[in-house]
């Protein structure tokens, strides 16, 4: 990680011996072994949490494209019948009951319209 060699370290602790003292050297070393410990344990947990993050933006992703092939696939289907009826438009059957063509809604309203206007 640091690219530190064995003979760096061994200086690392010769000064740190001098600097330190006997006495105060293995305390020092086990508050620097927690610190290294936290450190990793904290970075780790950030990478796994960031590479969970972007696991589940790739799978809304792909559930999204799914979702979207599906729909182009009905569609298709939906063309390719309707092309295949002959003309290539629906029947009148296939309209929706709450759809009227506007001739169909006035000659209804010219019907049910039966009351003498004052």
């Amino acid at each position: 990680m640091f690219d530190i060699s064995f003979p760096e370290l061994v200086v690392v602790g010769v000064i740190a011996l001098l600097v330190l003292g006997p006495d105060r050297l293995p305390g020092a070393l086990r508050t620097l072994g927690l610190w290294v410990g936290r450190m990793s344990r904290t970075f780790s947990a950030l990478k796994t949490e960031i590479e969970r993050e972007i696991g589940m933006d790739e799978i809304r992703r792909q559930l999204h494209n799914e979702a979207v092939m599906d729909e182009l696939k009905r569609l298709e289907r939906d063309v390719q019948g309707a092309s295949s009826n002959g003309s290539g438009h629906a029947d009148a059957s296939e309209t929706p009951p709450a759809v009227e063509s506007p001739r169909a809604q006035a000659s209804t309203a010219a019907s049910t319209d039966t009351a003498p206007r004052a």
